[in-house]
């Protein structure tokens, strides 16, 4: 090795013997040049294959880097298969039951996992450079299935984790929660149910993440050492990696724009291919389909109570088993033949519960929000008979499916009230709970505790003047 005698800019030769041997001669920079402020002159020599005698420069690591970010996309990107808000509820921690809170989520669904976000994508994205990192849930193993006796809300599914982990996700749209299930469901299946076969996958997860010097050496020695056709095909496949990732990410918006442009479910219900159910159906729009003006159901429940009930301690205001309940509205809304008789209905508390959920899930109630503030401005009178022949002129203009289930409703009540002696169930009692169950205003202001009053009054008042109100 010759030192060359320039006194301005100090420069070390190979020896042409050693080249072979696997010298690598780097670019060389002046160290006291005034437009060089990080770097100092250099040769880095392997005196032995693979061995380096002195760190590669920070400045080539960095540059390695940025390369690989830019032509290998996240692995996160090339994973993610849907996402979108639902209502989340974490039921069991590891086994631990938890108090159900349901609360709106962010969801984003991968190849793997689920993550759970409190705000939109881009807000969550954000936040997690702020060490706001999401709950993040692992699919392998995991067991999903619909549950409707969990929660009294419609479309209910539950995802269990391995860990013992158990969440409850929800949508009011039914289209919506059966997208979600099924790509939940496919993407579940995809998966081994041994996590430890999935060990490659994860380590691909860890080397694309990683940053130290040893990976980066490795694609620049690979680049580097094969012959200039072999590099031409390495970064094609690179390249060609990244340009298949911009193909799914066009064919994704297109779907998108496809589900976004598919007709509601208020359309196909119009077009007759889906049925409305019978638990969340107007008034008006079941008994039309049923040709009456009283709901099958209500006219069912009221006969059961009627034939094993009425002497029952707290009848209507024990509450029933949820679950159960749940099963029979289940039940009812695939319109299967019911029989209460069945042995499975034998506690009538599930029979007065599901009634009383009938009544509340009614998308209006069956005091109608028009007629709120009239119902409530008559029971305000301090005449009794200008008060009952106000609300017996109001029950008068009702439309007929709201008068006529009103009208059977609490003649069945009337013959609760007469057996109070034993089921110790009052006209006061009766009208705390069926009171803001049929009576509400549309839109509930600040007076919710002055409404509730109002309409306890009322409900008293059908009971006990129901003879002078629907004669």
């Amino acid at each position: 090795m010759q030192k060359s005698t320039n006194s301005d800019t100090p420069v070390e030769t190979l020896n042409p013997t050693r080249q072979g041997t696997g010298a690598v001669q780097m670019r060389i920079k002046n160290a006291n040049s005034h437009h060089d402020r990080l770097s100092q002159s250099k040769s880095m020599i392997l005196t032995d294959v693979g061995k380096v005698t002195e760190p590669i420069s920070r400045h080539r690591r960095n540059h390695s880097q940025h390369v690989l970010k830019d032509v290998i996309p996240p692995l996160e990107q090339l994973m993610v298969e849907k996402e979108g808000y639902l209502q989340k509820a974490k039921i069991a921690d590891g086994g631990k039951k938890l108090r159900k809170n349901w609360s709106t989520s962010w969801i984003v669904l991968s190849s793997r996992k689920i993550e759970f976000y409190k705000e939109s994508k881009q807000q969550a994205l954000s936040n997690v450079k702020t060490g706001n990192k999401p709950e993040s849930v692992d699919l392998c193993g995991a067991h999903i299935e619909w549950a409707k006796e969990k929660s009294s809300r419609k479309n209910v599914f539950q995802i269990t984790t391995l860990s013992g982990n158990e969440f409850l996700l929800q949508s009011d749209i039914d289209f919506i929660i059966l997208d979600w299930f099924h790509a939940i469901k496919n993407a579940i299946d995809r998966l081994p149910k041994d996590p430890s076969s999935h060990s490659r996958n994860l380590e691909l997860f860890k080397i694309q993440r990683s940053s130290s010097t040893e990976l980066l050496s490795h694609y620049d020695s690979d680049i580097k050492e094969q012959k200039p056709e072999h590099r031409k095909s390495l970064m094609f496949r690179l390249h060609h990696s990244a340009s298949d990732t911009s193909d799914k990410n066009r064919v994704k918006s297109r779907l998108k724009k496809f589900i976004t442009r598919r007709p509601s479910l208020k359309t196909l219900q119009e077009k007759g291919l889906i049925k409305d159910q019978i638990f969340g159906s107007h008034l008006h729009t079941l008994c039309e389909r049923e040709n009456s003006t009283v709901p099958r159901f209500v006219k069912q429940c009221i006969e059961a109570v009627e034939k094993r009930g009425l002497d029952v301690d707290g009848i209507y205001r024990v509450s029933g088993n949820l679950a159960t309940i749940q099963k029979l509205r289940f039940i009812v809304n695939q319109e299967e033949k019911l029989n209460l008789d069945d042995s499975q209905w034998e506690d009538i508390h599930v029979v007065t519960g599901a009634l009383k959920m009938f009544f509340r899930d009614l998308p209006e109630p069956l005091f109608p929000y028009s007629f709120f503030e009239q119902f409530v401005e008559a029971i305000k009178k301090q005449d009794n008979n200008i008060r009952i022949e106000a609300i017996k002129s109001l029950v008068q203009k009702l439309p007929p499916p709201n008068r006529d289930t009103m009208k059977v409703l609490f003649g069945h009540l009337t013959k609760i009230v007469a057996r109070a002696s034993k089921n110790l169930m009052s006209t006061q009692s009766l009208g705390i709970v069926f009171g803001p169950t049929l009576l509400r205003a549309e839109n509930e202001s600040g007076n919710m505790a002055v409404h509730m009053v109002y309409q306890n009054q009322i409900a008293e008042l059908m009971l006990s003047e129901y003879d002078r109100i629907f004669s």
